[in-house]
């Protein structure tokens, strides 16, 4: 997945605006196709912010509406949703137990924005029964 800089730029203000507070979104964008017969490449265009209604430094979860108002928007756009995305206050950017257990789509990737010592590290992992079965750094 290729995630421009200035949409990364506007996770990590995201993230520093929400803090200590994890933040989330969606990554949307498009799917190039694959000339090999394989998945084509991802490439993010926009992030689609929502609230993290938990309101809490440890974990985060979407308003159902707002999920449903993404799904609304990126098809209007003609745009997929590439990837669920939080950030990591004060922790490395790895998915926590519970984002092991919470990831339940395995058509889209997971991002981690980590916040950790003032350096943002990005990650997205693919994550299927519970394990990280990819990983690519972003940042």
């Amino acid at each position: 997945m290729i995630i421009p800089r200035n949409i990364i730029d506007e996770l990590i203000a995201q993230a520093e605006k929400d803090a200590p507070d994890e933040t989330c979104g969606y990554l949307l964008g498009t799917i190039t196709p694959s000339t090999g017969g394989g998945r084509g490449e991802a490439l993010v265009t926009e992030n689609y912010p929502m609230e993290n209604i938990d309101h809490s430094p440890e974990h985060f979860s979407f308003a159902p509406r707002d999920q449903f108002a993404a799904l609304k928007y990126a098809r209007s756009k003609g745009l997929k949703i590439l990837a669920n995305w939080h950030s990591h206050p004060a922790s490395p950017s790895r998915p926590s137990q519970e984002d092991l257990r919470l990831a339940n789509d395995p058509a889209i990737r997971y991002a981690i924005l980590s916040l950790l010592d003032g350096e943002p590290k990005l990650n997205s992992f693919k994550i299927l029964n519970g394990e990280v079965v990819d990983k690519e750094i972003h940042l």
